[in-house]
């Protein structure tokens, strides 16, 4: 693994040759001091940690390589008014239809997550859903600037074929216009963008952080996403670790119908507590959020982290039955499975 977190790291430095400029100059907030973004002033690793951490880590269980097309047939064109698809891209990407909008999370179809082609972490699983049978995608949202999430080549793919909106947090269009992607619309946490009539997407603070290169640490901003669509709320959590922000994502934009939760790449817990919630934390903030149901995704595709493949799904079963939940509540999808609202539990509106 020495080579790799070598090669890797090379990698980063290569890149922040293009992205010398600053992202984002904007007016001093309460989590933007006029040169980087924080949450409560949260403690940033550094490369000593970094690579103490990747030239001594250990996988709690085995990584299997299987990228066999997979079975499940495309999902439908356009879902109309109050129905919902939700379909399991894998890894942070989900196709979220309903109300005549096609949605995508952090949207990731290369085969590494990296700056390059040919080092950097690589599939474990293919896509859940082949690109070439994706439906019309209008908007896209992208949580922050990790390759894992913000994938160039995916999004300069869509913005050919389907030239969506794109949303990101401040800072972030910078990135996309490196690709020319120019449909992008910036958000500060609490902002929203008004996609149509009902449909809104507002940008809402977790706990993490960004860097693109070695010169641009949280210079541009990191977000969740709270979809309203008619009586609908959806949460995308992108990465984030544990904090208050659940309860008060909660109190400002009420509960959400469905969270989208990540579950995976938390191990060891001395590096990756404050950036990554683990399974048992993904419950705790299912319950924080009051959501009717969970949905988990970040497993079981990319090797991020110490966790073995199946291992965060395993430990959610567990933490579900200590807190009496099941999997009807908190979903652990299929790779590329798709679910509907009476699948989810969510054809009948909110009590």
């Amino acid at each position: 693994m020495a080579w790799l977190a070598f090669a890797t790291l090379s990698a980063v430095i290569l890149f922040s040759c293009a992205t010398q400029d600053r992202p984002y100059e904007g007016p001093v907030s309460d989590h933007f001091d006029g040169r980087r973004f924080h949450l409560h002033h949260q403690p940033v690793k550094s490369l000593g940690d970094v690579l103490k951490w990747q030239f001594n880590r250990e996988s709690a269980g085995p990584w299997n390589r299987d990228l066999s097309p997979l079975p499940y047939p495309p999902p439908p064109q356009r879902v109309a008014g109050d129905g919902l698809e939700i379909t399991f891209v894998n890894h942070a990407t989900v196709l979220i239809q309903t109300d005549d909008i096609n949605l995508l999370t952090d949207p990731i179809w290369s085969e590494r997550a990296s700056p390059l082609t040919w080092v950097g972490p690589a599939r474990y699983r293919p896509p859940g859903l082949a690109f070439s049978d994706l439906p019309p995608i209008d908007v896209v949202v992208v949580s922050h600037n990790h390759f894992d999430h913000m994938d160039l080549l995916t999004l300069r793919r869509l913005h050919e074929t389907h030239d969506p909106v794109f949303l990101v947090p401040l800072g972030n269009c910078h990135y996309l216009g490196l690709d020319q992607i120019d449909r992008c619309r910036e958000l500060d946490w609490w902002q929203a963008f008004e996609l149509a009539d009902g449909y809104r997407v507002s940008a809402v603070p977790v706990q993490h952080w960004s860097r693109r290169g070695m010169l641009d640490t949280n210079e541009a901003l990191w977000a969740g996403y709270m979809i309203a669509a008619g009586e609908r709320k959806l949460f995308f959590a992108g990465d984030t670790g544990m904090g208050e922000h659940f309860s008060e994502i909660r109190q400002r934009l009420g509960p959400p119908d469905l969270a989208i939760l990540p579950i995976g790449a938390y191990l060891p817990r001395w590096f990756m507590a404050y950036q990554h919630i683990d399974p048992a934390e993904a419950v705790s903030a299912h319950q924080q959020l009051q959501a009717r149901r969970s949905m988990a995704m970040h497993f079981g595709t990319f090797r991020l982290a110490d966790d073995g493949q199946d291992q965060p799904a395993t430990e959610l079963l567990n933490a579900l039955d200590v807190a009496g939940l099941d999997t009807e509540t908190f979903w652990i999808p299929q790779n590329g499975q798709r679910r509907g609202a009476a699948d989810l539990g969510l054809a009948q509106a909110a009590p």
